[in-house]
């Protein structure tokens, strides 16, 4: 199982069109670690930022939705330079 959605994760980041990714399932069955792994693996920069119980991560998204204010805001809550094609998001 884990290979099969590990290889699944590096279609998404090779395909030249891909969109944001959501990944979705049960409660303890390794959604972040693979996620981590991967990103860690496959990527310079990861940028967890989990969103339960998080009111300033949430309030980001919340009202005016540009992209350069919302990128902005997630560099200053990770602390790093987010760069589009080296970081997982």
């Amino acid at each position: 199982m884990e290979r099969a959605a590990y290889q699944n994760l590096l279609k998404w980041k090779n395909n030249p069109h891909r969109k944001p990714l959501l990944i979705k399932g049960a409660r303890q069955v390794g959604k972040t670690w693979l996620m981590k792994a991967f990103g860690s693996n496959e990527y310079e920069s990861v940028a967890y930022i989990n969103f339960d119980h998080n009111d300033r991560m949430k309030n980001l998204f919340e009202g005016d939705l540009d992209i350069q204010r919302i990128i902005t805001g997630l560099e200053l809550y990770v602390g790093r330079k987010i760069d589009a094609a080296n970081t997982l998001l």
